[in-house]
């Protein structure tokens, strides 16, 4: 039996059986034995998974302000009005850096970039979140009802993040679901983003005349109505309780080498991250909870970002590692339409999670990309060797 499950279940019959539990302190307690997380279990998980950084960081929750239940503001309305946060690290950088901002993917926090903050912090002052609802920010109850609802959770929180941190004048660098929000605040705030950085954004594909069909079918029908219930990859982690640590190690052992270079995890990095990534997916649902509002079966945008390419204001730069499931295409369809500055970057022996998959190409596709913040004469700068323009 894996030592992590056999200790947890020694604890719990140490304890107590289940069912005094139940009698004694209600289902609530058991229920946290059963689940072994929470906001601690995340920022000591975080702090040891950092220990592989170099770099000196400061680590904050930024207060983004507190409301009543009834509120009008979608993240307070829920059973309490105690402040909200935003988790934030901060590295040390040189005077005079730019500043870039890194907001993470579904199911994911700020931690992944771990393999990215040296390199970036060589160059950038690097500030990175764990977005509302995720990782270790505040984890209000999820009470959107639509689309529109659920981008305000996400970008207005942000903002509040913003103020609250006195900032502006940034590069802002989402990856998946964080590109998405991250265009999706560059559309409304255009005035504090210098330059977009989306790596394997979410949001530009649109839904194909295959899913239309397979929706149609009986199992369509049915894969789509357990999308719609909002069941999420967190909701079975949580369910297998003691066990889920077990299913965390399989994936990230699995899922973070199938592209890899040769920089594959090293037997610390998998252990740390597979802790950091149970704690962050086990915790109380809340930001999970906005993915039927924002997107239909098939990770396909209910409001894509192809309609409002025209009106972007931000010059961007869209990064994909080769083997990226999210279709670079719909970047390229966008692009036809934008008025400002736009590139595509191909990343070799990378999937979705290229920064994770090939560091270093990624870090030297980032620095191109922001070469006008960079280098002295960014018009003679040339594309990196490895890397392809889309």
């Amino acid at each position: 039996m894996n030592p992590v499950r056999s200790r947890f279940l020694a604890k719990m019959a140490a304890e107590n059986t289940g069912k005094n539990n139940l009698e004694s302190g209600g289902f609530w307690p058991f229920l946290r034995r059963w689940i072994p997380t929470s906001t601690d279990h995340i920022i000591n998980a975080e702090k040891r998974l950092l220990s592989l950084v170099k770099t000196p960081y400061v680590q904050e929750q930024v207060n983004i302000g507190s409301g009543p239940p009834d509120s009008r503001v979608s993240w307070f309305r829920s059973s309490s009005n105690e402040p909200r946060f935003i988790n934030t690290v901060t590295f040390d950088s040189k005077e005079d850096s730019p500043t870039l901002v890194m907001v993470h993917g579904y199911a994911a926090s700020q931690g992944f970039f771990f393999r990215n903050f040296d390199a970036l912090a060589s160059r950038f002052r690097v500030v990175a979140i764990d977005q509302l609802g995720w990782g270790g920010s505040s984890r209000p109850d999820f009470t959107c009802k639509s689309t529109e609802e659920t981008e305000a959770w996400f970008v207005d929180s942000f903002e509040e993040w913003r103020k609250a941190k006195n900032l502006s004048n940034f590069i802002l660098l989402g990856h998946s679901f964080g590109g998405y929000i991250a265009s999706k605040y560059a559309l409304k705030h255009p005035e504090h983003v210098q330059h977009l950085v989306l790596v394997g954004s979410a949001g530009f594909s649109s839904e194909t005349e295959r899913i239309t069909k397979f929706l149609s079918t009986w199992k369509g029908s049915i894969l789509n109505q357990i999308w719609e219930s909002n069941l999420t990859p967190q909701t079975i982690i949580r369910g297998l309780g003691p066990w889920g640590p077990d299913l965390v190690h399989r994936y990230t052992s699995a899922r973070f080498v199938k592209y890899s270079t040769g920089e594959l995890l090293t037997e610390s990095e998998s252990r740390l991250l597979t802790d950091y990534v149970y704690h962050t997916l086990a915790a109380k649902a809340s930001g999970e909870l906005c993915l039927k509002y924002i997107f239909s079966f098939g990770a396909f945008a209910k409001s894509p970002l192809q309609h409002s390419a025209s009106e972007w204001k931000v010059p961007t730069t869209f990064i994909y590692g080769f083997n990226d499931w999210m279709n670079y295409e719909g970047a390229q369809e966008a692009r036809k339409h934008m008025k400002v500055p736009c590139e595509i970057i191909r990343v070799p022996q990378a999937g979705h999670f290229v920064f994770i998959e090939n560091p270093s190409a990624f870090h030297s596709a980032v620095f191109y990309a922001c070469r006008r913040f960079l280098s002295p004469d960014p018009n003679n700068e040339s594309l990196p060797e490895g890397l392809t323009s889309a």
